[in-house]
């Protein structure tokens, strides 16, 4: 995966849940406007192609093998799903496992949250983990 130049708002129009994705963008960008904001495509570690929209720039430190440039926060449209990447940490483990339980319906893996309509996700409790993740990450730009 690798930050691309394409206009975000235009691959938004382009995306087959573009209302769902943009309110989404939307909620994501009003909670922490001070992040960088970029489109990311190429092939995820599954084998994927993938296009993800980036919030805040890091270099994500790998367990095996060299850091990498990567996002705090990534945006996705999936075939039968929304995905969000929450890569922030806090006390030791990541803060989306923490939150699980008050997300609503949607299913977490350890920096990967997914659901198949924004309506099952508690937006409150989103908001409020994407603000802890910023506030986790001041580094992040």
């Amino acid at each position: 995966m690798r930050p691309v130049e394409d206009d975000v708002d235009a691959f938004l129009r382009t995306t087959h849940r573009a209302e769902e994705l943009t309110a989404l963008d939307a909620l994501i960008t009003a909670e922490v406007p001070q992040l960088s904001r970029v489109l990311w495509r190429g092939t995820m570690w599954g084998g994927t192609e993938q296009a993800i929209i980036g919030y805040g720039r890091m270099r994500q430190p790998r367990p095996r093998g060299a850091d990498v440039d990567w996002f705090l926060i990534g945006l996705a449209e999936q075939s039968k799903h929304l995905s969000v990447y929450l890569n922030a940490v806090e006390e030791g483990g990541y803060l989306l496992k923490q939150r699980a339980a008050r997300l609503g319906q949607v299913k977490v893996g350890a920096a990967a949250l997914t659901f198949t309509t924004l309506k099952n996700l508690n937006q409150s409790e989103f908001r409020s983990m994407i603000a802890r993740a910023a506030e986790l990450h001041p580094e992040v730009q």
